[in-house]
């Protein structure tokens, strides 16, 4: 040490200090069996896997270390139930299939996040729960809500469901909020609609919801119009109608969007908090694999219109058993090790869904795709996977045995 007699008296320079090693793991170092996997699963410059802290027992941490929160006791049986829904849309150009059978479910209590690239079908998925699509949209399906097929229901029953029931956080708050109304009047407006209570009471409640998600002197800027809101604001607004009647279902479509890093912790946590102590179920579309990590219980990875991976989070980031979720994951920035080396995007773009691909949606862009394993022409099924979760990916078994989905996340010691 610096103020050490021993070392003063010497004269020798103070010993540096020591440093927490960072080991690069790229995937040529993964063990490949030969034979039927392709040699560019060998080519690190491909895929690379992220850098990891070595720790002194040599093991590298994951991110199921990472705690979620808290959930008292087992989940309750699923309130909302999505089986075999597909979202076609006629256009000039021909069918978009934009939604092709999605599956999932979700508890009281439980955030389950869906996350994959734009145009992969997360909006609109979110969007056909609440039958808030246009009329060129072709639904099939079922959404059962507390046993409740709400793609059958009628439009006054969908009426009292939308904001009271189930909420929703929308994407652009400046298309969603009605420019000509004051702020708080809208928020009053909708706890009225749903609740027999008085304009005085609804506007107090406002003000408490703009308080929550953090909007500065709500009790002026509830008399505001949207203009005189900045983008993080009007978003906030957007978040505190969703929370203003208490729904038991908020879907938040990337609700974080417009907010700096400060306020979408604050938000986060305050989703959070609604799920695991209030048992409030949550859906958040995301992009943002970092909040899915910290908060969420439950992931979809979705492409080209269907869910590829499926399962707790923890599992399915532990034991990653499809490539697009493992492309996701090394896409990351890298928090230690070199900085100049660059990101390991995704190859290729996400296909058009007027004609998608046969076989798996992934194989144009797949460095394992395999006409022998059928990856070309016939379209895998969600099956279980050794990790826990659920992937369809015919090649996974033999990919997970060798080593190439391996994907590790540093963490802050």
């Amino acid at each position: 040490m610096a103020d050490d007699p021993t070392t003063a008296d010497s004269g020798s320079e103070p010993p540096p200090p020591t440093e927490v090693p960072v080991v690069e793991v790229p995937v040529s170092e993964v063990p490949v069996d030969p034979g039927p996997l392709p040699q560019t699963m060998a080519d690190p410059t491909l895929l690379t896997d992220e850098a990891v802290l070595a720790d002194p027992g040599g093991a590298a941490p994951q991110l199921g270390e990472i705690a979620h929160g808290p959930v008292d006791g087992p989940l309750s049986a699923p309130i909302l139930e999505v089986q075999g829904l597909t979202v076609d849309f006629r256009t000039d150009d021909g069918e978009v299939h934009a939604v092709r059978g999605v599956d999932f479910a979700v508890s009281a209590g439980e955030v389950l996040a869906i996350v994959g690239e734009s145009g992969s079908g997360k909006s609109v998925t979110a969007m056909s729960i609440l039958k808030l699509l246009p009329p060129s949209a072709h639904v099939q399906g079922k959404v059962s809500w507390r046993g409740e097929d709400l793609l059958q229901v009628s439009d006054e029953r969908m009426r009292k469901v939308r904001g009271a029931e189930i909420a929703m956080i929308f994407q652009d708050p400046l298309t969603a909020l009605n420019p000509v109304y004051r702020v708080g009047d809208q928020i009053v407006e909708m706890i009225q609609v749903h609740e027999k209570i008085s304009k005085k009471e609804a506007r107090a409640r406002a003000i408490e919801m703009l308080d929550l998600v953090g909007i500065p002197q709500p009790d002026k800027r509830i008399d505001q119009y949207t203009h005189e809101f900045s983008g993080g604001m009007r978003q906030r607004a957007m978040i505190a109608m969703a929370l203003s009647c208490n729904p038991q279902l908020i879907i938040a479509d990337e609700p974080t969007t417009a907010l700096d890093v400060t306020v979408q912790a604050q938000v986060l946590e305050v989703l959070a908090d609604l799920a695991h102590r209030l048992s409030v179920a949550v859906v958040l579309i995301t992009h943002d694999l970092g909040v899915v990590a910290g908060m969420a219980d439950h992931i979809g990875v979705m492409y080209a219109g269907r869910v590829v991976e499926t399962g707790s989070v923890d599992d399915t980031f532990d034991s990653t058993s499809h490539p697009y979720t493992a492309g996701l994951l090394a896409s990351l920035p890298r928090l230690h090790g070199d900085i100049d080396q660059p990101l390991v995007p995704i190859g290729g773009q996400p296909p058009s869904m007027l004609q998608p691909p046969t076989g798996c949606a992934f194989h144009p862009r797949c460095l394992f795709a395999s006409e022998e394993a059928g990856c070309m022409s016939v379209m895998p099924e969600l099956d279980l996977k050794p990790g826990g979760q659920y992937a369809a990916c015919h090649r996974s078994a033999e990919l997970l045995q060798a080593g190439n989905l391996v994907r590790r996340v540093e963490v802050e010691s």
